[in-house]
């Protein structure tokens, strides 16, 4: 018994039965002193999750489909442009409440209900940091052959089954363990690390920029490339690739509130992504043209990883200015991936299952156990078992744009900004969020619909043989499933009225309950006692003191 209470997590005392499985203190609205995340935070955020390797290779795709080098770049600008306002949207409730995303979600799918899109975006979370540190262990070989040329015939004692050699299984070792400090920092204090990287990273990718630029004599030949599609093949690749840059971002749409919790102010989570968003993943994208353009100068053949680049760099006994400079690109290269895996994947997977679990995990516990299954899932078989395992991850994305689309919808339109924040965490039946059972049927029926419409494509983008207006619908399906989830949601609560909804004639972004999340429970009251007639009446009086406008904070 004695462990079992030393492995609980912190949390307000004196809860109710229910109310252990809704709150710890990293579920409960952030504190004023943990709100540090300001305007250039923000910024350097977006720049510093932009310099990673598959913002690099994101146009070569759109290449290889037949576009010219400017119309990627500019599918690349549309969507990553388009995507931005999404972003800021489902931010806006995580800025004003100060509240991560799984709580956001119980406000459209209920208490209990919003377990399972949880789940989800947990679940991915942890297969992606696998994937992302495999990749993060290819930068740290490149790295060691710069300073320990020998790295590269060290003898392998692993078995063929293993799926991996000696080589590589080091490095990608190497990468984990070193990801695990920045782990430990909460999230008000790992806005850090996003500094550090748009610092050290950009200065890298110029230097990769023109270095390659003048390796090559040139910008090389992509550049004068013409675009090989015509007509409605053209129009319809770069439809799929505009696409291709939003469904890139889901992940990051959906977990939007976790960092925005964290903001100093409103506008801090407003413009600063808006703006940056498009711009650094658009100027990451054109460094990746351009250098892999070189290198077809320079190598008679287009290579689109610059890990691979780089290491080729290495094979020909370069210079020791060469060494140095791959060196230094590819120590940065493991700063980006370390970042992106924190931000886009730690985060969200100790954000999500310190919901499904809060007794026993918050979002530091939750971080280390995505990086234990990251490490366990042995990702390096994924990616050489299955072809189709990448189109997979980046498939899933139409689960996650039908979640956005019920919550967004929520918060604008149905509950037009008003949040009851107590009610987010009990599980009384005269709650807001109770609806039936702790589960709102509305959103779940948007949320099916929304998948519904692209399940078909879904298929066909995982290999197999599907109609082409299917493909067509799956080709847009971030807006697809976003619009069918959002207008189903809409409809079903205009007939079948959400609670709340009633008092919410205009948009006002408010907490009707008027808690001050003070003491021992959410209303800074012992809940045990509230279970009295006399305490039930305060808390009553207190709902009726009036409504606490958060407005005075934007």
């Amino acid at each position: 018994m004695g462990l079992f209470r030393r492995l609980q997590v912190s949390r307000p005392e004196n809860l109710a039965y229910s109310e252990l499985f809704l709150q710890n203190e990293d579920l409960l609205p952030v504190p004023e002193e943990k709100r540090t995340w300001g305007v250039w935070n923000f910024i350097a955020f977006w720049v510093a999750d932009s310099f990673n390797i598959n913002t690099w290779m994101i146009a070569s795709s759109m290449i290889q489909l037949g576009l010219s080098w400017w119309q990627a770049w500019i599918c690349v600008w549309l969507g990553y442009g388009l995507v931005a306002p999404f972003i800021v949207a489902n931010a806006r409730p995580g800025a004003i409440f100060h509240v991560t995303f799984p709580v956001v979600a119980r406000t459209s799918f209920g208490v209990w209900g919003s377990l399972w899109c949880v789940f989800n975006r947990g679940a991915m979370a942890c297969i992606w940091y696998g994937v992302q540190a495999s990749i993060g262990g290819s930068c740290v070989l490149v790295m060691l052959r710069a300073m320990w040329p020998s790295v590269n015939d060290l003898p392998n004692h692993l078995p063929a089954s293993s799926g991996t050699t000696t080589r590589d299984f080091m490095c990608f070792f190497l990468f984990w363990l070193i990801s695990l400090p920045a782990i430990w920092f909460p999230i008000h204090k790992i806005r850090h690390l996003f500094t550090l990287k748009a610092v050290v990273v950009p200065i890298a990718g110029i230097t990769f920029f023109i270095w390659c630029i003048v390796k090559a004599h040139g910008v090389g030949p992509i550049i004068h490339q013409p675009a090989t599609l015509h007509g409605s093949a053209l129009g319809w690749g770069m439809i799929s690739s505009i696409m291709s840059c939003i469904s890139n971002m889901a992940t990051l749409v959906t977990n939007a509130p976790d960092f925005a919790s964290r903001s100093r102010h409103p506008s801090a989570a407003l413009w600063p992504q808006l703006i940056s968003v498009p711009l650094g993943f658009s100027i990451v994208s054109f460094f990746g043209i351009i250098v892999s353009s070189s290198s077809q100068a320079i190598y008679g053949e287009a290579v689109w990883s610059p890990i691979d680049l780089l290491g080729k760099f290495l094979d020909s006994d370069p210079s020791h200015a060469t060494r140095f400079g791959v060196w230094f690109i590819a120590a940065s290269f493991i700063i980006a991936q370390l970042g992106t895996n924190i931000s886009a994947n730690s985060i969200s997977a100790g954000c999500d299952l310190t919901a499904l679990l809060p007794r026993f995990i918050n979002i530091r516990r939750g971080g280390y156990i995505a990086a234990i299954v990251g490490l366990v899932m042995l990702p390096w078989n994924l990616l050489k078992s299955s072809n189709q395992f990448t189109s997979y991850l980046s498939a899933y994305s139409v689960f996650l744009s039908s979640i956005a689309g019920v919550m967004i919808t929520d918060y604008y339109v149905i509950h037009k900004g008003h949040y009851n924040v107590a009610d987010l965490y009990h599980a009384r039946k005269e709650g807001w969020y109770w609806y039936t059972f702790g589960i709102n049927f509305r959103a779940y029926a948007a949320y099916i619909a929304g998948i519904l419409i692209n399940v078909v494509g879904f298929a066909g983008a995982t290999g197999r043989t599907v109609p082409l207006a299917a493909t067509r619908i799956y080709e847009m399906s971030f807006f697809t499933g976003f619009g069918v989830s959002a207008l189903i949601y809409w409809s079903l609560s205009f007939l079948f009225p959400i609670r709340g909804s009633s008092n919410c004639a205009t948009f006002e972004e408010v907490d009707v309950s008027g808690s001050a999340f003070e003491g021992a429970g959410v209303d800074g009251h012992d809940h045990k006692a509230e279970e009295s007639e006399d305490a039930d009446m305060d808390k009553k009086s207190i709902a009726s003191q009036g409504v606490r406008s958060v407005r005075s904070h934007v």
